[in-house]
Order: structure tokens, then sequence, then C-alpha cells
């Protein structure tokens, strides 16, 4: 069972999170996630005062985004934060986690997004941590167009799940699960499944090729192909099989190229075997 972004959760507010919000980490995901918060929601935007960013190489544009909206940049004094964000490397955590227990308070939510570390490794090398909301975001987030899979610690309270929620969802689609073993499936799904989708605009333009199109416009047309049906995915409501019989004339040219695709050992039986593998790793990973 899962609750989706259209949940109540999601109409929390940024500008009421529990202060301060500490950002730790801001390379790709974790600076992405920080221009969200900033750039708001409906529900309203993240208040610069009370945020604080902890990155020791912060790049020249986090470090500017840092002085031009007001956020504290890694500052001298640590405080428990009201919510901690957790937004580094996974294999950085232990050498982490001492600098970061003078952040962690009786009530400070964890919010991690450390790909493999499971609740029970965070409040391990934590000790602090009670209230731990585990998140596996994927690369769209960085537009905004994510798809995010999150899991809560019993201790998580309905406010600090909202706020969680409203942290996530400025990344895109939000999905709650119930059991953190479903995190290694989630991450075979949608953690690798933009790789998936380049695969296919990779190998849609090499086919363009082998059938005589130039390379440039077989790439162009491969990627414009790609992203304008992910755009028709988004925006029509219907299942993607029956957009995909929609398409599909009898005895068409789509439909002679998806008997190809479809036949025993095609792609369906493919992507299935490759969300497993990826599936069986990511639970070896956290293991």
């Amino acid at each position: 069972m899962t609750d989706m972004p259209a949940s109540p959760l999601a109409a929390a507010s940024l500008a009421t999170l529990p202060a301060p919000l500490v950002l730790v980490g801001a390379g790709k995901m974790g600076g992405a996630l920080l221009r969200g918060w900033l750039a708001g929601s409906p529900a309203g935007g993240l208040d610069p005062a009370a945020a604080v960013v902890i990155e020791p190489h912060p790049s020249p544009e986090i470090a500017d985004l840092c002085a031009a909206r007001g956020l504290r940049l890694n500052p001298d004094r640590p405080e428990p934060a009201g919510v901690l964000v957790l937004g580094f490397k996974p294999q950085g955590l232990d050498t982490a986690a001492p600098s970061l227990a003078p952040w962690i308070g009786e009530g400070t939510l964890v919010v991690s997004i450390l790909a493999g570390k499971t609740i029970s490794d965070l409040k391990r090398r934590l000790p602090g941590a009670r209230a731990v909301v585990r998140a596996m975001p994927n690369l769209p987030a960085s537009i905004g167009r994510g798809a995010t899979g999150a899991v809560a610690s019993p201790e998580v309270d309905a406010g600090q799940r909202a706020a969680a929620d409203a942290l996530l969802a400025s990344a895109g689609l939000v999905a709650w699960l119930d059991d953190e073993r479903l995190i290694d499936a989630l991450t075979a799904v949608s953690g690798s499944g933009p790789a998936y989708v380049f695969l296919l605009a990779e190998a849609l333009a090499e086919a363009g090729i082998a059938a005589g199109l130039p390379p440039d416009l077989a790439q162009s047309l491969a990627r414009a192909t790609v992203a304008g049906a992910g755009a028709l995915l988004d925006a029509d409501p219907r299942a993607a099989a029956q957009l995909r019989k929609d398409v599909t004339s009898p005895g068409g040219t789509t439909a002679a190229a998806l008997a190809v695709l479809m036949r025993a050992g095609g792609l369906p039986d493919t992507l299935r075997d490759a969300v497993e593998a990826a599936r069986v790793r990511a639970g070896e990973l956290s293991g």
C-alpha cells in the first residue's frame, strides 16, 4: 500500500517546517532539492533564514545561492535541527556520523536519501536519531520531475511525515511505502528506471541509423520521440497499455514492430529480468 502525492500530507507548507532545516550534502541531488525548496510550491517556499547547509566543499553555485538567499553555510556552532536531511554520498556516512550528532535533538526528524542505507543503519550510526524517514529519489528529481519512494520509522508522527512529504514533493511524485523491504523493488523500477529510458533512446537512435537515417537526425528523432511519449504519458490519465493500443493500427507499421518487441524473450521479458537483477543488487548493497 502507498499514499500518493495527492494525499493531504502533500499540503504541508515548507514555510512552516520545524526549524532549522539542515541539509548535509549539497551536491547534485542535495543541491537540486535545496533549489526546489527555495523555489517553493503553492503551499509556500522554504524560509532561507531557517535553513542551514553543511557542505565541506560547496560548489560556486551553492556558495552563491547561500550568500544570495541568506542561508547559513557551514556554521561554526551546531544546534539541534527541526529537520536534518542527509544528502551526501552513502559511503560517507561513517565518517560524517560523529559531526552530525550535535545537530540531532530529541525532536529532530532525520530524512535520508542515502542509497542503500536502511533505517537500522542510520539509527546504529546516529544513536540520537529516533524519527527517521528513508527516501529514494531518482535523477529526474533534479528538474522537479522525479519519483521518490519513502518509508518512515514508527517514531515519525503525522506532523513529521507531512514535513517530509512537503520536502520530497518539491522534487516530484512521492509514494509512501508501508514496508521498507519494498525500497529495493522501488529502486529497481524508478531509481534505476531513467537509465532504462535513456538506453531506449540510445537504441532507437542506433536502429534509425541502421535503417539509413543520418546520425544527427536519428539522435534528434529518438530524443524527441522518447521525451514526447513521456510527456503524453504524464498528461493523459489512461493506462500505458491503452495508449499503446491507441497508437497501434491493426496490420500497420507499429503493429509489425510491436510483434517483434513483445514476442517471447522480447522487451517485456527482458525488462522484467532487468528489474529483478536491479532489485537483487539493491538488496545486496543494503545488506
